[in-house]
């Protein structure tokens, strides 16, 4: 049974740092992407980064370039989001999410984890 965690979220001013964290249990193959997505009760679940673990490709939302750095955690399974330079507009749950394959869609994804919360105050 696959299993995705979650966690890291807070409070924190514009222009300060947080970073997430996931971990994803129970998957059998050695390539699957781990990715962030955030949502914000007026918005879609829109895509932050994408991670393929046990290959080479990462992407990021033009919205977040340069400010977000998604890399791999010392556990094999797990990923973090390095969130830098933080705007108020970054105030969104946050989800991470496991697929057989990296993509924008969040269909794409069988598993979920169960959200944390950003907040960024101006």
């Amino acid at each position: 049974q696959v299993r995705v965690m979650d966690s890291g979220g807070g409070s924190e001013q514009a222009g300060g740092s947080l970073r997430l964290s996931c971990t994803a249990s129970g998957y059998s193959r050695s390539s699957y992407c781990l990715s962030w997505f955030r949502q914000t009760p007026d918005n879609e679940r829109e895509g932050v980064a994408l991670f393929l673990l046990g290959g080479y490709f990462t992407d990021y939302a033009d919205s977040v370039k340069g400010r977000f750095t998604i890399a791999r955690g010392d556990a094999k399974n797990t990923v973090y989001l390095q969130m830098d330079n933080l705007r108020p507009e970054d105030s969104a749950m946050y989800y991470c999410a496991a697929g057989v394959r990296c993509s924008w869609v969040k269909e794409a994804y069988s598993h979920w984890g169960q959200g944390t919360r950003v907040t960024v105050s101006s």
